[in-house]
């Protein structure tokens, strides 16, 4: 008994030395999902996996997916951001077309009879000119 557990473990400790120590981590994980799911498949799938998206990413997969979700959640905000910003102007161009339109009438009236005796002063002014 004595003698297969020092071989155990002068394997494992060769593994980890000639291997240039491995990250723990890495070998961890899929030693505690063969250890309590019993499938050697799986453990060596999610270690291939996991080494090969280091390689193309750089980064381990935990970190990729938790730098890609903040990303996310920051255009989230941005996003939610300009969208009170474009409800908040809505708002206040209708509050302005809304008092527009309940002015009294004859506050309108007034401003119609001003247009017109500005236009015709003007024309008045442009006839004299040239009359002069």
């Amino acid at each position: 008994m004595i003698l297969r557990f020092l071989k155990i473990s002068l394997l494992l400790s060769s593994f980890l030395l000639l291997t240039g120590f491995v990250p723990l981590p890495a070998v961890l994980g899929p030693a505690i999902t063969a250890a309590t799911s019993g499938n050697l498949v799986k453990a060596t799938a999610q270690l291939v996996f996991d080494n090969e998206f280091k390689k193309k990413t750089g980064k381990s997969s935990l970190s990729y997916i938790s730098e890609e979700v903040s990303k996310n959640n920051q255009e989230n905000r941005i996003n939610k951001d300009f969208k009170n910003l474009i409800k908040k102007r809505v708002e206040i161009v209708h509050q302005k077309l809304v008092d527009q339109n309940n002015e009294p009438k004859v506050i309108k009236d007034f401003k119609l009879l001003v247009e017109k005796r500005v236009e015709l002063t003007h024309k008045k002014l442009i006839q004299q000119k040239i009359n002069q």
